[in-house]
């Protein structure tokens, strides 16, 4: 018999999702170590081709199959904002990794109901990875059932982030208190960390200043593999969550490593 959670993802968008980073993949592809040229935004981050193709083709697909559906996207904005499914597509996760020609970046498409992660997909098109996370279900990696690893204690985690650069003030304070009671920190994972993470080879991923479109597919793929994933208050991330995230592959690391945040001085 179905759960609720399974019921909330008919299967046709399971396979919608799939679609789309197969729409996706193949353009990330075709520029990928080809010298495109790189845009910086008003906040400075880059973009490029690579991210505007992708997310177009994808958002095409959308309109066509889906049209009653919203859409937030990191490159062409929001539409349809109320809509019951929300499609929250980052056509290039890790732009930086992208342009200096390492194979960390990926497609994130998720799909929100209600605000709420139900549908996520980290899709690494050069090295043909997929995990797949859907609520009520096992998280999948090219098509096999993943599950995360035991770590029963803080100082045994390999913790990732992608950049230190990512926090500020007491965040930072906070992330660096945390930083000195794991077992080893590792930067530049971008969204494949979080992978690498619901198949049992990270303990720990934690970031700040996220936006939906860079966090929304990853809570399905790292909940379904047996995980936690939440902010820094251990509250469950949406569409309107504040952007610090934390992930953990056993729930005891993810404990400790809220309190550890909140000794550090980061909001609560």
């Amino acid at each position: 018999m179905s759960t609720a959670a399974e019921a909330a993802v008919p299967g046709a968008f399971v396979e919608l999702a799939g679609r789309l980073a197969d729409a996706a993949g193949p353009i990330l592809k075709r520029h990928y170590r080809s010298g495109v040229a790189i845009q910086y935004k008003a906040d400075a981050s880059p973009v490029s081709d690579a991210d505007r193709e992708s997310e177009a083709a994808m958002r095409e697909i959308l309109e066509a199959e889906v049209p009653d559906h919203g859409i937030v996207g990191e490159e062409y904005g929001t539409v349809r904002a109320e809509s019951e499914y929300v499609w929250v597509l980052d056509p290039l996760d890790g732009t930086q990794a992208y342009v200096t020609g390492k194979p960390t970046f990926g497609v994130l498409i998720a799909l929100a109901r209600g605000g709420a992660p139900v549908l996520g997909v980290i899709d690494q098109p050069i090295l043909e990875e997929r995990w797949v996370g859907v609520a009520g279900q096992p998280t999948r990696f090219n098509g096999e059932t993943v599950t995360t690893r035991s770590c029963p204690a803080l100082d045994q985690a390999w913790l990732y982030t992608t950049s230190p650069q990512m926090f500020e003030g007491p965040d930072l304070r906070a992330f660096e208190n945390l930083r000195g009671r794991v077992r080893r920190t590792v930067y530049g994972g971008e969204c494949y960390a979080y992978g690498l993470l619901a198949s049992g080879f990270v303990d720990l991923v934690v970031e700040g200043d996220l936006e939906p479109y860079d966090y929304m597919a990853l809570v399905p793929v790292v909940s379904g593999a047996g995980g936690v994933m939440s902010d820094w208050a251990g509250r469950a991330l949406d569409l309107a969550s504040d952007g610090r995230v934390i992930a953990a592959g056993d729930g005891r690391t993810h404990a400790a490593a809220l309190g550890i945040l909140a000794e550090g001085g980061g909001r609560g």
